[in-house]
């Protein structure tokens, strides 16, 4: 019987883990996209510099973002856990964020950050906006995939009664 099972189709596991596996991808490619549009970036906004004695320009900021995006990429890829999601999904809302409320809002050189006002869209730009929104919606699905996971996890466990529906 399980034969004819796996050969009709996918059971519901193997459709979930199936799933799971494509929205890890989806996050894994949204981030490396991130990470090389924020590195390819960087050297030409090495000249915006903060003020102050220990200032940091956006070109080093670009290569943060870049960094942390690989650094998620590989926590989704090789660890199958709530933390990796959650690091992937800061990374890249953080990112959105910051794109948008600099597109928008002229908020000017905080302390030794410098005044990163962009109010224009230009191609790199667009992508990484774009990468960024569907890295954190996957992120998220993920998220609540690893929740919904423990979740049964907890109440399928010993000790614990499941309630008939």
């Amino acid at each position: 019987m399980r034969a004819t099972t796996r050969a009709s189709g996918a059971t519901g596991l193997d459709a979930m883990k199936t799933g799971r596996l494509w929205l890890k991808l989806v996050v894994a490619g949204g981030l490396a996209i991130d990470g090389y549009v924020h590195w390819n970036l960087a050297p030409d906004f090495d000249s915006f510099v903060g003020a102050g004695p220990h200032h940091v320009s956006q070109g080093q900021l670009f290569r943060v973002e870049a960094v942390l995006a690989a650094i998620a990429l590989l926590l989704v890829l090789f660890m199958d856990h709530l933390l990796a999601a959650a690091v992937a999904f800061v990374t890249a809302a953080g990112g959105l964020a910051a794109v948008l409320l600099y597109r928008y809002v002229d908020v000017g050189a905080i302390g030794p950050l410098p005044d990163m006002y962009d109010p224009t869209w230009y191609p790199e730009k667009t992508i990484s906006v774009i990468a960024e929104g569907i890295v954190a919606l996957a992120a998220i699905v993920l998220i609540l995939g690893n929740l919904r996971d423990r979740r049964e996890q907890h109440e399928g466990g010993p000790g614990h009664a499941r309630r008939a529906v």
